[in-house]
């Protein structure tokens, strides 16, 4: 399975609203629960008015388009990052997953995904 490095630093923000500078952007997740509006955005463009906000986040995605009949996709990425003590953030979209980790462990969560067969790009 080929893993994509994403090439942005990110910030996970709890907002109230949104701005019109962070939905030009060309990489942004939005969630909304009855509870909370949730942000995954570029730090550069990370409201400066949100609620919380959690800097120094890195991603990789699955490449390719993910069938919804595939099983255990995530987890085993999960699995090995936990087994190496990382931490991970996850979204899926329509098409793949995410996977988000705190940027000091980023190499290290690659190295060891290789490692594991993963290809990284």
């Amino acid at each position: 399975m080929e893993l994509k490095k994403m090439p942005y630093e990110l910030s996970i923000c709890k907002v109230k609203g949104l701005c019109p500078e962070v939905l030009a952007d060309e990489f942004f997740f939005i969630g909304k629960t009855d509870e909370e509006l949730s942000l995954v955005c570029m730090t550069e463009h990370a409201p400066l008015e949100a609620e919380e906000r959690d800097d120094g986040w890195k991603a990789f995605r699955i490449q390719g388009i993910l069938d919804f009949s595939l099983i255990g996709v995530l987890a085993p990425i999960a699995a090995i990052l936990a087994d190496n003590q990382i931490g991970i953030f996850a979204v899926s979209t329509y098409n793949t997953d995410y996977i988000f980790v705190k940027k000091e462990n980023f190499d290290k969560a690659l190295d060891v995904l290789a490692h594991a067969g993963y290809s990284v790009v």
